[in-house]
């Protein structure tokens, strides 16, 4: 049997996620997932890619606000409104190679993020106006959307695919450094890879395509910096399509609605 065994959201674009009991399913992932990012002067975003400390924020949900928190600030914590208003200033920002517009979050809560990273950043929100399709090689409709997430609304990762992974590795790894929304348990390793249709719950889901990893998985999640080569090495001798790595499989909702850990999945069809 396979069953919902982790739900992930990342409410702010590269900070550290948060291990949910239930969520709900929208249109552009699940509720408050990446709906923020911070952004250079530029307006364009930042990632652990090349800030591997943005790993070190810490984030919660308490009544309407985002606690946001910082080891090395410990006296100090941004509380951020779940809820925007539309009166804010916007400005156009960019997350890949798109251009969407946002909502600038008060001067306060960026000058904590500067003060604490040593460079300017500002804090921005997607409201639901803004529409940030996907990838439309790989969309089911023109109405799919997504997030700031890299790409795509849903990411999904079987539990035998990471033990599998660690059995190949010195020091095994924790799910947090692929940062899923889903995690599931029974199955094959990698066998969500080619996954096409398929049910969480009575919800329905389309796998579109595995996802290309990149160095940021060599960024250790609890000490916010960069590990060596690994995992990243180790996939890349076994798990590419093409020139790239891939780990997992990205996916659009074909429905909304409420899931919770311990959901059965179903698979209906494969690619």
């Amino acid at each position: 049997m396979l069953q919902l065994s982790e739900l992930w959201i990342y409410p702010i674009k590269s900070l550290a996620g948060i291990s949910l009991k239930q969520s709900q399913v929208t249109a552009r992932g699940l509720e408050f997932d990446r709906r923020w990012m911070l952004v250079d002067d530029e307006g364009i975003f930042i990632n652990q890619r090349n800030y591997p400390e943005l790993a070190l924020f810490q984030i919660k949900i308490e009544d309407d606000f985002l606690v946001v928190t910082h080891p090395n600030n410990l006296e100090l914590n941004v509380r951020i409104l779940l809820s925007q208003k539309n009166s804010n200033s916007k400005t156009n920002v960019m997350v890949w190679e798109d251009t969407v517009e946002a909502v600038i979050i008060e001067e306060s809560v960026s000058n904590w993020f500067s003060q604490i990273l040593g460079f300017s950043v500002r804090l921005v929100y997607m409201p639901d106006e803004s529409q940030r399709k996907v990838d439309p090689d790989f969309a089911i409709t023109s109405d799919d959307i997504t997030s700031f997430s890299d790409g795509f609304p849903f990411l999904i990762i079987g539990q035998s695919s990471l033990d599998d992974l660690n059995s190949r590795l010195v020091d095994v790894v924790t799910i947090q450094r692929f940062r899923p929304n889903f995690v599931f348990t029974g199955g094959e390793a990698y066998e969500e890879e080619s996954w096409k249709e398929f049910s969480i719950d009575r919800l329905l889901f389309q796998g579109v395509k595995p996802s290309g990893r990149c160095a940021m998985i060599t960024v250790n999640p609890e000490k916010g910096v960069f590990s060596g080569k690994e995992p990243l090495f180790t996939l890349s001798q076994y798990k590419k399509a093409g020139n790239k790595v891939i780990f997992g499989q990205n996916a659009i909702a074909k429905e909304n609605g409420s899931l919770q850990v311990g959901d059965t999945i179903k698979l209906l069809s494969k690619k």
